[in-house]
């Protein structure tokens, strides 16, 4: 691929498995490139902070996605969520979901945090090892997302499976079963979460004060979340929820382990874990590929775009600019300062940021305290994903 001509919606496997030879070469010859569709995929850190923090670009993908999906289930939950909205709707979405991850909420969740990683780390411990995604980085945030929103154990096992077919249809591609499965998942969720709160109202002495309550609470000015939109963020917390502080704690997990030197430093020094997570959310960002259209005429690196051009943000690419970031294919664990885009920037920034920082420190501050000798022991599987780098299986022993 560095060699060779870089098509977005064609990316061979190599690409999948280590983006980062492309971002390199690209970003020193062709930082602004040309996609065969009008597009633009930009690498350079310079050029998507910028656009990041350019209050006129568009995240709304309305025409975007009606184009890509057609109408259906699929094509309301992305058009209704705060991430794929713009100002005022978008400010008024984030300012009600924004109780649910208030400063309070999060130091309450904490405690809970920590029981769940040692309940799965004395597990690791009697079987000797786990399948470090499956058993730890999926198991986690899940339980702590379901918990938030107060859904019930015995009613998780297809979360996982409906979060996948949400958002696998976001990748460059998106295939007529990617959408088919898509917009039967986002179909079964809504009825799920509709029985839910419907369940909530009528009896809600069965509820604890979860964050639930706080989105059905919430109000601002006098105005509360639609049923239509209460719904759609929900899931749209669930798969932001999970997918990434699974692919934090996945990717951190593993580079560590490629880094030993970097373990050892963690593990010599735990008070580095702060900035251990920053590195990891910049060495490998769990979401490597963002979204923005042009709604006032810019020009990046030379290139000239009107209204209505949409561009690709390469966060994986910006993370690893060397313009930005000494040694950037280096784990540094200390390193600072680190100023990554790995949870964008500007009035988009990543609402949720402070849950994923906070599971990633407990879960791998306490898995790497614990188990120093911590190794791989079987194959580690890519998700194959160019949108959302994680991992699908990595088995380790301890």
């Amino acid at each position: 691929m560095p060699d060779g001509h870089f098509d977005i919606y064609d990316l061979p496997p190599s690409f999948l498995d280590d983006p980062f030879p492309t971002y390199h070469h690209l970003r020193d010859r062709d930082p602004v490139h040309l996609n065969k569709d009008g597009t633009y995929f930009i690498t350079r850190y310079e050029d998507v902070a910028r656009v990041y923090r350019t209050k006129s670009m568009r995240s709304d993908k309305t025409e975007m996605y009606l184009r890509k999906f057609g109408e259906g289930p699929l094509f309301e939950q992305h058009t209704n969520s705060m991430l794929f909205s713009d100002p005022p709707k978008h400010t008024r979405i984030r300012k009600l979901v924004a109780y649910a991850f208030t400063p309070r909420a999060m130091l309450a969740l904490e405690n809970r945090v920590v029981e769940l990683v040692d309940g799965l780390l004395d597990r690791c411990a009697d079987a000797g090892g786990m399948d470090l995604i499956k058993d730890f980085a999926f198991a986690l945030p899940v339980e702590v997302i379901c918990v938030m929103l107060g859904i019930p154990p015995a009613q998780r096992e297809p979360l996982q499976r409906w979060s996948n077919a949400i958002l696998t249809p976001l990748e460059p591609v998106a295939t007529p079963e990617m959408v088919a499965a898509g917009n039967q998942a986002v179909a079964d969720f809504k009825i799920y979460l509709g029985e839910l709160l419907a369940d909530r109202r009528a009896h809600p002495e069965r509820y604890g004060d979860d964050i639930m309550a706080d989105l059905l609470a919430a109000e601002e000015d006098g105005d509360r979340l639609t049923e239509t939109e209460l719904i759609q963020n929900c899931i749209f917390l669930l798969n932001a929820g999970h997918e990434t502080t699974t692919n934090l704690v996945g990717n951190g997990v593993n580079a560590l382990l490629d880094f030993p030197d970097q373990l050892e430093r963690l593990c010599e020094d735990p008070a580095l874990i702060q900035t251990a997570i920053e590195e990891m959310l910049r060495f490998d960002s769990p979401l490597q590929i963002g979204n923005r259209g042009v709604a006032e005429t810019i020009e990046i690196g030379g290139v000239t775009m009107p209204p209505g051009t949409q561009i690709m943000t390469s966060i994986g690419g910006a993370n690893r600019d060397p313009a930005q970031f000494g040694d950037p294919d280096r784990l540094d664990i200390g390193r600072q300062p680190n100023r990554h885009v790995a949870f964008a920037a500007g009035i988009h920034a990543c609402l949720g940021a402070p849950l994923a920082r906070m599971e990633g420190r407990v879960a791998i501050g306490r898995l790497v305290s614990r188990f120093p000798k911590l190794r791989r022991d079987g194959e580690v599987v890519r998700g194959g994903r160019a949108r959302f780098r994680g991992l699908m299986a990595m088995p380790v022993a301890v």
